[in-house]
C-alpha cells in the first residue's frame, strides 16, 4: 500500500467512525490490512526493544562495568517495568478503551528509547529501562487483545497472531542491526532506532478504530457496528456478532476485581495464569537475551556471535509465521503440545553441551535454532492468543492485567537470576532445570488447557459460564 492508498484508508476510518449513519458494507482488505499494520507496530516494538538487549549488553558492559549483578538490572528493568505496566494499562483500558491506552504507550515507546539510548550513567539507563518496560507490558497484553477484539471468529488466531509475527520482526530487526553496528560498538545507536516504528506507532493509531466490544459495552452499539464492518466480511457475521455482544452487555456487571475470583470465572484465570507463566519458564528468554554472550564464552567472537543470533532471529520469525498459518488449523492445544515436547528436547543437548568438552559452538547454534522453531511456532505466539480470547469481557481488561503481570513477574526474575546462577551453578544446570519445566507445561497442555479454536470470543465466555467441558467437547469431535 503506497502512500496515497493509506491516507485514503486512514481518511475513510475517520469519516466512518463521526459518521452518525451506519452503513451496510465499507470494509475492504486495504482498510484492515492497515488498522492490523499500525496496531502490530506495537508488537514489533516490544520485539525489538527486548532483542536488541542482547547484542549491545556486551558492548554496555565494557562502556560502563557492569559486573554479573548490574548486567542482570540492564536487561531485567525492562520486566520490572513490564509488570507495572501490565498491572495498569489493562484495567484503563476497560476504562478509557483500547485505542486511547495504546497511543498513550506509543508516547511513553517514543521517550523512553531516547533516554535509554543517551544515558549520562548506568542509574539513568535502568529507570529509562523501567519506563520502557512499562510500554513494552501494556503492548504485550493489549495489542493482542485488541486485534483480537476486532477480528472475525473464523480468523480471530491469525489476526491475533499477526502480533507475534510483528514481535519476530522485531527482534530479527534487532539482532540485523545489532550486527550492523557490533565492528563500531554502537549500542546507543542500537537502542535508539526503537524511536522509529515507535513514533509510527504514536501516529498511526490516532486514526484507528475503537475496539468493537468495548464500544458496545460502553452503549455505543452503532459505533461497534461500524468498526466491524471494517473488519468482519459479511453482514451476516456482523449481525450475528452484534446480537451476541448486546446480549451479553445488558447484563451491566461491573468490570470488579472481585469478579476474578467467582465460581465460574476463577478456573480460566488460574488457567490464563499459568499459560502465561508457562510461556516464560520455557527458558526462552535465556535464549533471546544471553545467546551472544553463551555464544561468545562458547568459542565464538563477539561479531561472529552477534551475527549467529540473526540465524536464530530469522528462524524466529519464519516459524512464527508458519505457526499463525496452522493456529486455526490445528488448534491451539496441539501446537502448544508440539512446542513443549520440542523445547525439552533442545534444553536437554543444550544442557549436555556444555558439560561435555570440546562440542563446536555450531553445534550449539543449531540447537539454539531448534529450541527457536519449537517456541517461535508454537509458545512464543500460541499463548498470547489463549490470553486475548479466553477472558469475559467483563474482565478481559482485569484478567489479561493479573495474567500479563505474572509472566512479566516471571520474565523479570529470570533475567536477573540467570548471569548470576549461570555463574555460581554453569549454563548446563539452568539449561536442564528449564528442561523440566517444559515437561511440566506439556502435562499443564494435556489435561488443563481448553480448546477455544472456531469459537467467538462470547461463545467462549457463554461455555465458560455454563461450565462448558472445553476437553471432552473436543474428545467427542
Amino acid at each position: 500500500m503506497n502512500k496515497l492508498e493509506m491516507n485514503k484508508e486512514k481518511s475513510k476510518i475517520k469519516n466512518i467512525e463521526q459518521s452518525n449513519e451506519v452503513p451496510e458494507k465499507v470494509g475492504s482488505k486495504g482498510l484492515s490490512y492497515m488498522i492490523y499494520f499500525f496496531c502490530g507496530l506495537g508488537g514489533l516494538l516490544f520485539g525489538y526493544d527486548t532483542g536488541v538487549i542482547s547484542g549491545a549488553l556486551l558492548f554496555i558492559k565494557r562502556d560502563l562495568g557492569l559486573n554479573p549483578t548490574l548486567e542482570g538490572f540492564v536487561v531485567s528493568s525492562v520486566m520490572f517495568g513490564a509488570i507495572l505496566g501490565s498491572v495498569i494499562t489493562s484495567p484503563l483500558s476497560d476504562k478509557f478503551g483500547r485505542k486511547k491506552l495504546i497511543i498513550i504507550l506509543g508516547l511513553i515507546f517514543t521517550v523512553s528509547s531516547i533516554g535509554t539510548a543517551w544515558p549520562p550513567n548506568v542509574q539513568v539507563m535502568i529507570a529509562f529501562r523501567i519506563l520502557l518496560g512499562i510500554a513494552v507490558g501494556g503492548a504485550s497484553g493489549l495489542v493482542p487483545m485488541y486485534l483480537a477484539e476486532l477480528a472475525p471468529a473464523a480468523k480471530r488466531g491469525i489476526i491475533t497472531a499477526y502480533n507475534g509475527i510483528m514481535n519476530a520482526t522485531g527482534m530479527l530487526l534487532a539482532y540485523v542491526v545489532n550486527y550492523l553496528l557490533a565492528p563500531s560498538g554502537d549500542w546507543h545507536l542500537m537502542l535508539g532506532i526503537a524511536v522509529v516504528p515507535s513514533g509510527l506507532l504514536l501516529i498511526g493509531m490516532l486514526f484507528m478504530p475503537e475496539s468493537p466490544k468495548w464500544l458496545t459495552q460502553n452503549h455505543k452499539p452503532n459505533k461497534a457496528r461500524k468498526v466491524l464492518l471494517m473488519t468482519y466480511d459479511s453482514m451476516e457475521e456482523v449481525d450475528r456478532e452484534m446480537f451476541v455482544m448486546e446480549s451479553l452487555a445488558k447484563k451491566n456487571e461491573k468490570g470488579k476485581f472481585s469478579l476474578l475470583f467467582t465460581t465460574w470465572a476463577r478456573p480460566i484465570v488460574l488457567t490464563g495464569i499459568l499459560v502465561a507463566v508457562f510461556q516464560q519458564l520455557t527458558g526462552a528468554n535465556t535464549i533471546f537475551y544471553y545467546a551472544p554472550s553463551v555464544l561468545s564464552a562458547a568459542g565464538l567472537g563477539d561479531s561472529a556471535a552477534i551475527a549467529g543470533t540473526i540465524g536464530v532471529g530469522i528462524v524466529n520469525l519464519v516459524m512464527t509465521i508458519i505457526g499463525s498459518y496452522y493456529i486455526d488449523r490445528w488448534g491451539r492445544k496441539k501446537l502448544l503440545l508440539l512446542g513443549s515436547t520440542g523445547m525439552a528436547s533442545s534444553l536437554v543437548i543444550l544442557g549436555l553441551a556444555e558439560l561435555i568438552p570440546g562440542i563446536p559452538p555450531m553445534v550449539m547454534l543449531l540447537v539454539m535454532c531448534f529450541f527457536m522453531v519449537s517456541y517461535s511456532s508454537t509458545w512464543g505466539m500460541v499463548a498470547w492468543v489463549v490470553l486475548a480470547e479466553i477472558f469475559p469481557l467483563k474482565i478481559r481488561g482485569i484478567a489479561m492485567g493479573v495474567c500479563t503481570f505474572c509472566l512479566w513477574t516471571s520474565c523479570a526474575i529470570i533475567a536477573l537470576v540467570f548471569p548470576i546462577a549461570a555463574n555460581a551453578f554453569g549454563s548446563a544446570a539452568i539449561f536442564l532445570f528449564f528442561a523440566v519445566l517444559c515437561v511440566l507445561s506439556y502435562f499443564f497442555v494435556r489435561n488443563k488447557l481448553p480448546e477455544t479454536k472456531g469459537k467467538t470470543l462470547e461463545e467462549i465466555e457463554l461455555d465458560f459460564r455454563f461450565e462448558k467441558n472445553f476437553e471432552k467437547q473436543q474428545m467427542v469431535k
